[in-house]
């Protein structure tokens, strides 16, 4: 089974959570695109649909399905996004699409988050995949010296601004071994909108796709 085989089978996997009245919001990313093209026919049974990024608002209209407003919407039933790194504790580095911000803040809004990944995105320890930070643009100087002195390799993600008019720093050589601890760490420094650790608000569930079908992690 080829990697976007995988990802359609987690995506897929996400269905049977959903349930009649629900509100809905959509994560951003190659393996949530499949989710959304499965969505198309449960669409009806949702009460609402709230999307991450411009991008994934673009595909979900384009799928026929309504987008709301998280103001108007309130806190939502459930949340369903990939990741790029993802433990067994339910741990996630996300944000390799620039939309950490807008699906932190469904996934801060949401009672349930289900997060959908193909097998090489869980890992042992987070900090492979090098971490995005999303900066002010005043402040991304500033902010990548305050990284190096936590012993991270920021590097600048030219060309590329968040739905959000912001910049990306890509952080290299970091393990994270406590992800709580380093996220409210990054937090504190000024000119960080948001850092693409999910730790403080993790998954509650990790449906993980592999050659055997899908593995439940809870």
């Amino acid at each position: 089974m080829n990697q976007d085989q995988k990802k359609r089978l987690a995506a897929e996997a996400a269905l049977p959570y959903l349930a009649h009245g629900m509100t809905l919001g959509v994560g951003t990313g190659s393996t949530v695109d499949y989710f959304i093209d499965a969505l198309r026919e449960r669409a009806d049974l949702l009460a609402a649909v709230c999307s991450s990024s411009d991008s994934s608002t673009q595909k979900l209209r384009n799928a026929g399905i309504s987008v709301s407003d998280l103001n108007t919407v309130g806190d939502l039933d459930l949340y369903v996004d990939g990741a790029d790194e993802a433990t067994e504790h339910l741990y996630l580095t996300k944000g390799g699409g620039g939309a950490l911000t807008r699906e932190k803040i469904l996934a801060g809004a949401s009672r349930r988050f289900i997060c959908i990944i193909d097998d090489s995105k869980l890992v042992g320890v987070l900090g492979g995949f090098p971490l995005p930070i999303e900066v002010i643009p005043l402040a991304r100087s500033y902010v990548a010296r305050q990284l190096v002195k936590v012993g991270g390799k920021p590097v600048w993600r030219q060309g590329s601004t968040t739905d959000n008019g912001n910049e990306i720093l890509d952080v290299h050589n970091l393990d994270i071994v406590d992800p709580p601890e380093m996220e409210l760490r990054l937090n504190q420094i000024p000119g960080i909108v948001s850092v693409g650790l999910f730790a403080r608000r993790p998954a509650d569930l990790l449906l993980v796709a592999g050659d055997r079908g899908v593995t439940v992690i809870e």
